[in-house]
């Protein structure tokens, strides 16, 4: 069987644009001489659509959609069959009103439904709110060959690959039980989905994928979505999994991508794999583009201080929306040394975007002026500090408002996790970039982004961090060196260790860690005031991580 790899980016709502680019990416298959195209989970309404599934009218227009799809595969003699992703009224009265389905389309009819079986309801997954479970899948055929459809969730199961499985029941495993077994030629297994990118996960999606065709003895197919929708990024990274486990095709990451696989031939094209950083740049260039087009906007605005953050933030947006549409703000304070002011023009002028520098000595003094009878007999501190950024975002928002351009904020997943960070400051934006990226990171991304030339200054890696908000301000004084403080950090936020196996296992002391771990927990309530952040490791602040503000925890 012939079957083409549509690995498409949805726009989620945008029905008329989603079907319009099936049907586009179907007649490039029909061309391929394809017998059957696929294409992602929930490819009409795209995913993650969260409470529009509420809406009779949002599940009415998924309908329409795969009326007008299945029309298509009528038309012309030739074209092929289109599986693809949707969202339909649950069948029972009782339970969720909708179902998460895989529609197979062919001879211009809808053939067979599947519906999902096993709903995620971990880290950022939600979907045992809408959808109604399956209590069955049933095989069907792609013209006489028959195949085994899943979605997503329901391929992850594998007893004989995970150690400790979510769900007790397996629907692969019933669909191979159902396999017609007097029928010759090779078991497929389809699986259409929508699985977010995250570090590592490429090759963890591999494996388990490679894994299920070894035990099935069956060429697995996974058709991914690619693109950003929110907090999420989708790698796209399809795959066709031989019966003997190795890769037959491959589908880019993070680019849209039309692959044809011949079951019978046991091949395809192969896309190249890349480093994790690239692969965690590309994810944010991606995530970044998506989430400025898709919310209608064109042009972004970035507050540049001259540091390593904000200048990797530039360089990202500058490759996702190009230099036109991506403006630079300096807005120094007396506090602002003379190499960060320089840093921040040789930036812009290395990328080509416009730079604006609008110091913000006055305002502050005005500031301090009107707040004087009340502040007066307390030293400089941190309101003093906190007032600098807020007067920077009060700006990038009077900017942003004035001329349609979104603000991207600077903050990395280090700040963010300690609170070294100031609410309605530095944290003002539409999209926080880099919040799930340690500080650690930011170094190995900008020496990524200076792979081709240097973009981002030498003098701006090089230099020590610092916030700037006082006189021979250093980010050590207040945490401890960012070698110590990101594996500290990525233990606790991310994979739940204790404070003492943190201070056994890293051999830091325990006063220490307790010192992180209290920062992070009193920094909850600026957290979720956040802007959204593109998720690019396995646990980021936003939905996946949820935590109660008002409460008293003992680490």
């Amino acid at each position: 069987m012939k079957i083409a790899l549509a690995q498409i980016d949805p726009t989620v709502g945008d029905f008329v644009g989603n079907t319009r680019k099936i049907l586009e990416f179907a007649e490039r298959a029909a061309a391929l001489d394809a017998d059957l195209v696929m294409f992602p989970e929930l490819a009409v309404c795209g995913y993650w659509p969260a409470d529009l599934l509420e809406k009779q009218t949002f599940v009415a227009r998924a309908g329409e959609a795969i009326e007008e799809i299945a029309a298509w595969t009528g038309g012309a003699a030739g074209r092929p069959a289109i599986l693809c992703g949707a969202v339909m009224p649950a069948d029972s009265p009782e339970g969720k009103h909708v179902k998460n389905v895989a529609v197979l389309m062919e001879a211009g009819r809808v053939k067979h439904v599947q519906q999902k079986m096993l709903l995620p309801f971990y880290d950022v997954f939600d979907e045992q709110r809408y959808f109604e479970p399956a209590t069955a899948q049933q095989m069907t055929t792609v013209g006489d060959a028959p195949v085994a459809i899943t979605i997503c969730e329901d391929a992850w199961n594998d007893k004989g690959f995970w150690p400790r499985r979510n769900y007790s029941i397996d629907p692969v495993d019933e669909l191979m039980r159902k396999w017609p077994f007097d029928v010759k030629g090779q078991r497929i297994i389809l699986n259409i989905s929508a699985s977010p990118f995250w570090k590592d996960k490429r090759a963890v999606r591999r494996e388990m994928l490679a894994a299920l065709a070894m035990r099935h003895n069956a060429f697995v197919i996974m058709l991914n979505q690619v693109g950003g929708n929110d907090s999420l990024v989708f790698d796209g990274s399809s795959l066709a999994i031989a019966p003997n486990g190795s890769v037959a095709a491959q589908a880019a990451s993070f680019a849209e991508d039309l692959v044809l696989v011949d079951t019978a031939a046991v091949a395809g094209p192969i896309a190249a794999d890349t480093t994790d950083v690239a692969a965690m740049w590309d994810a944010l260039v991606l995530g970044t583009r998506d989430y400025i087009r898709k919310c209608g906007f064109q042009k972004t605005l970035v507050g540049l201080s001259g540091g390593i953050d904000s200048a990797l933030v530039a360089a990202i947006a500058v490759e996702a929306v190009g230099r036109e549409n991506v403006m630079g703000v300096g807005m120094p304070s007396v506090y602002s040394s003379e190499g960060s002011k320089d840093d921040a023009r040789d930036l812009a002028q290395r990328m080509g975007i416009r730079f604006e520098m609008l110091p913000i000595h006055t305002m502050f003094e005005a500031y301090e002026a009107v707040l004087a009878p009340l502040f007066a007999g307390t030293p400089f501190g941190l309101a003093e500090e906190n007032l600098q950024p807020r007067i920077r975002g009060a700006l990038l928002m009077a900017l942003s408002n004035k001329f349609g351009a979104l603000v991207l904020t600077t903050g990395n997943k280090s700040e963010m996790s300690t609170g070294y960070c100031t609410l309605y400051g530095d944290m003002v934006g539409a999209l926080a970039v880099i919040g799930d990226v340690m500080k650690t990171q930011v170094y190995a991304l900008s020496r990524y982004a200076n792979r081709n030339g240097e973009i981002i200054p030498q003098a701006t890696i090089e230099k020590a961090p610092s916030a700037e908000l006082r006189p021979g301000q250093k980010d050590t004084d207040s945490l401890p060196p960012y070698d110590v403080l990101d594996p500290i950090l990525e233990a606790y936020v991310e994979r739940y260790c204790s404070a003492e196996e943190i201070a056994r296992t890293q051999g830091v002391e325990i006063e220490l860690v307790r010192k992180v771990l209290k920062l992070v927990e009193f920094s909850e309530y600026k957290r979720q005031q956040a802007a959204p952040v593109l998720k690019v490791t396995g646990k980021s602040f936003g939905t996946g991580r949820r935590f109660p503000i008002a409460v008293k925890v003992q680490v």
